[in-house]
């Protein structure tokens, strides 16, 4: 049996959630309204103030199905409520971020700034010239939107330069060595 898929998921106040054919599931809080389709052979029940997902048997789609739904749910439930938070780093001599309106303007070494306009159910924030705060109720829009911009200058392993997660630690290599 999934260890995550039967673990029951409470409601928290504040927070409506619908389950409609086939299996869509709308989670509408606070924060804003989301929906997610899960498997058609899983079955979603909500009773007092809990939402428990069973599967009809142990086949290996139902399986791997099962936690996967549960964890999709639980993730919609916690942003609609909480919200998710992604804090970058930027580290380099030169390497500056700022915020224009909805723009982000990311100058990273190359010959010219890079201009990022913020996805749809994202916000972006720039403190100080070298963090930037990634918010949004949708955990991986929040991810793949943080992923996007580290891929401009990945956190390089001999300077330590480059866009990196916050606590992110990189191992640097040694260089090379004067022996003649």
């Amino acid at each position: 049996m999934s260890r995550i898929g039967i673990r029951p998921i409470t409601i928290p106040a504040g927070v409506e959630i619908t389950v409609e054919d086939g299996n869509l599931i709308k989670v509408k809080g606070p924060k804003g309204e989301l929906s997610s389709s899960v498997s058609k052979n899983l079955k979603v029940t909500i009773e007092d103030g809990t939402l428990k997902i069973a599967r009809p048997n142990d086949g290996r789609e139902n399986r791997s199905q099962h936690g996967l739904a549960r964890t999709l749910i639980n993730n919609m439930v916690e942003g609609v409520t909480n919200g998710y938070e992604k804090k970058l780093l930027i580290v380099g001599v030169g390497y500056s971020v700022s915020k224009q309106g909805n723009k982000l303007v990311l100058k990273l070494g190359y010959s010219h700034p890079i201009e990022l306009i913020d996805p749809e159910g994202i916000t972006t924030e720039a403190p100080d010239a070298n963090t930037i705060i990634i918010k949004g109720i949708d955990k991986a829009l929040v991810g793949n939107y943080a992923a996007d911009i580290r891929a401009w200058r990945q956190p390089e392993p001999y300077k330590g330069k480059g866009v990196l997660y916050d606590g992110e630690v990189v191992r640097k290599k040694e260089g090379k060595s004067g022996a003649a």
